[in-house]
């Protein structure tokens, strides 16, 4: 099978190459083929969900390949005793979102006529139970002596300070921001607003703490993008410090945050997340409310808010040392 022309980084390309197809999917034919490739390409428009459940799935089948398995003979014993075997290695949640990935594409070969049942539909995942999330979190003084850290004598350092600005005080995803354009900067009312691309092509209007907005006025100035209102607002740049026509990439900024804990003295195991649990954190040790965080947080659920909010962290500690022995 020929690749087709497009980059080996792209997910296209891991989805169709003869290197990423399934052995199993090969032999079951032409269309089994035509539609494993499309659900892959057609089927998920989130990257992130793409990318996953591509992982999960050529785990599964290069599994099912070494048991001697075809797809026609796969069955829910079969999915069931994978799923058994990823729980004696894997964490809980990613054995779910496995089973999540392997579930729907069997369901697109159903839909699609290949295979006349799904046999993941009846497998049962682990039961997780979140009520606290992972994401490591500042406090408002290492927020603060990170943002302070950040050299402003460069392009690069007036746009850092401004994404993880926009980061803290919108509790903006990272991926929302960086799909943000210049034109998603706008003023009202004689003060600033962002609007965010949100999952689902939704958009979330925020209106600008004044720090933030600060910091994205000096990147706007500095950089004379408001000219070019089409174009993404927070942009690479390259090696002689000159903006580039595309949009900054979610693991570059990864690496930026990072880079830049470090320099602090801060843990680098913080990640683009750190700064959205972090602002609102601080909003609801300051006294703001749960269903107002949620709002600005552009979640479903308060129940995933509240996974963000850490201040019950300083409570339990206080209470801890509470023991005098």
């Amino acid at each position: 099978m020929n690749r087709p022309p497009v980059s080996p980084d792209d997910p296209r390309w891991l989805a169709t190459s003869d290197v990423a197809v399934p052995a199993i999917i090969l032999d079951a034919g032409a269309d089994a083929l035509h539609r494993y490739i499309e659900f892959f390409t057609a089927s998920i428009r989130n990257e992130n969900t793409r990318w996953a459940y591509l992982r999960a799935v050529r785990r599964f089948f290069a599994w099912a390949q070494r048991h001697r398995f075809t797809l026609q003979r796969i069955d829910a014993v079969v999915v069931a005793a994978y799923i058994e075997e990823l729980m004696e290695t894997h964490a809980d949640l990613t054995v779910k979102q496995h089973l999540a990935g392997i579930r729907m594409m069997f369901d697109y070969l159903v839909t699609g006529g290949i295979l006349r049942f799904n046999p993941a539909a009846a497998v049962k995942g682990p039961k997780v139970v979140i009520l606290k999330g992972k994401t490591p979190v500042l406090t408002a003084a290492e927020a603060r002596r990170l943002l302070d850290s950040i050299d402003t004598s460069t392009l690069i350092g007036l746009r850092d300070r401004a994404l993880i600005g926009v980061l803290i005080y919108t509790f903006a995803r990272i991926g929302a921001a960086l799909k943000m354009r210049v034109a998603d900067v706008r003023k009202s009312d004689g003060r600033y607003w962002i609007r965010l691309h949100e999952k689902g092509g939704r958009h979330h209007s925020m209106p600008l703490h004044h720090e933030a907005e600060r910091y994205l006025i000096d990147y706007l100035d500095a950089t004379g993008l408001r000219s070019e209102p089409d174009t993404p607002l927070f942009r690479a740049i390259g090696r002689q410090h000159v903006l580039k026509p595309s949009a900054l990439h979610r693991n570059d900024a990864l690496r930026m945050i990072k880079r830049r804990a470090l320099a602090t003295g801060i843990s680098a195991d913080i990640c683009c997340h750190t700064f959205r649990a972090t602002g609102i954190t601080e909003y609801m040790r300051n006294g703001g409310t749960l269903e107002k965080a949620q709002t600005m947080a552009a979640h479903a659920s308060s129940r995933t808010t509240n996974l963000y909010n850490r201040t019950s962290d300083q409570v339990s500690l206080d209470e801890v040392e509470r023991l005098q022995i």
